[in-house]
């Protein structure tokens, strides 16, 4: 013991002596916090994935349900009007229509997989592939004459419009969360 620190060596050692053994556990912990972030990580993105799933399937059925009946009436009146190149033409819009929204509800079904990071990327990549591959089609048909023009127009304007509007149904009709929290962080923020 020293007279003029007040026996500090003494109190450094015993301080040393109760520190904790390695591997003893201590070292556990943020191995143990991350396992839980990481579950907490992985039960936010499967439920992210279920509801954007459960969105598709619903945006599914309601573009079914409310474009159908206007698709037939568009098919129906560009043949009443324009004889058969208006069937042809309302009918192809249509398929074109058609094909464009079920694009969408891929895109969103790869996109649940996929982190946050890539979803603007696939969001815009598909849209700029749909625009690019209506482009491409309208330019090999502009010469071809066994269809209405107006009808091919009305025929994709009636099921984009009305699959469009069947998308804003879903969404609201839809449980879907905006705002995905795991069930862990709630646990811990309410105790």
């Amino acid at each position: 013991m020293n007279a003029v620190d007040g026996g500090a060596d003494e109190k450094a050692a015993d301080s040393t002596s109760d520190a904790t053994p390695v591997g003893s556990g201590a070292d556990d912990v943020p191995a143990d916090a991350a396992a839980l972030a990481e579950d907490a990580d992985a039960e936010v993105r499967a439920a992210h994935a279920r509801s954007v799933h459960a969105l598709a399937d619903a945006m599914l059925r309601w573009g079914m349900r409310l474009s159908l009946p206007f698709v037939l009436v568009t098919v129906g009146v560009a043949t009443v009007s324009a004889g058969q190149p208006g069937l042809i033409g309302a009918g192809f819009g249509a398929v074109l229509g058609y094909g464009s929204s079920l694009v969408t509800i891929t895109m969103m079904r790869i996109a649940a997989t996929r982190p946050p990071s890539a979803l603007m990327s696939l969001a815009l990549g598909g849209y700029a592939v749909k625009m690019t591959a209506l482009l491409v089609i309208m330019l090999l048909l502009r010469d071809v004459d066994t269809f209405s023009r107006p009808a091919l127009a009305f025929g994709m304007l009636t099921t984009v419009v009305a699959w469009a509007a069947a998308e804003v149904v879903a969404f609201r009709t839809t449980k879907t969360p905006t705002l995905v929290v795991a069930r862990s962080a709630q646990r811990t923020t309410q105790e």
